[in-house]
């Protein structure tokens, strides 16, 4: 069974950082996936990616996010980290990761495997 479990969210004052980890219990390429992705959804239901992860290392953001964050990963700990900071009261939301692939310059999703989520709270 593939497990994704995300940790490291909290509450933060607005200018803080945080750094979010997403743990995969296996190899991605075992199910089929080359990339990882992390998402926020925010209390109006609004899921949006907010950045992005190949198994070579090529990343990309979300535009308000980019230069504030960053994307990484441990290959030896199937393990995709997001290191936030500037952190604003609009990166509120529940943060989620999910294993997918990279197609004409987009991310595709693959259904059923995601984390549980983990909660960042920046206040101003």
């Amino acid at each position: 069974q593939v497990q994704l479990v995300e940790s490291g969210g909290g509450s933060v004052q607005a200018g803080g950082s945080l750094r979010l980890s997403c743990e995969i219990s296996v190899d991605l390429t075992t199910i089929g996936a080359h990339a990882v992705g992390w998402y926020r959804l925010h209390s109006e239901d609004d899921l949006e990616l907010v950045a992005y992860i190949t198994t070579e290392g090529v990343a990309e953001y979300l535009a308000s996010v980019d230069g504030r964050f960053t994307i990484s990963k441990d290959n030896l700990k199937n393990t995709v980290y997001l290191q936030m900071d500037r952190l604003k009261p609009g990166d509120t939301a529940v943060y989620r990761c999910n294993t997918g692939h990279v197609g004409d310059g987009h991310y595709y999703p693959q259904a059923g495997y995601w984390g549980q989520g983990t909660q960042v709270t920046v206040v101003s």
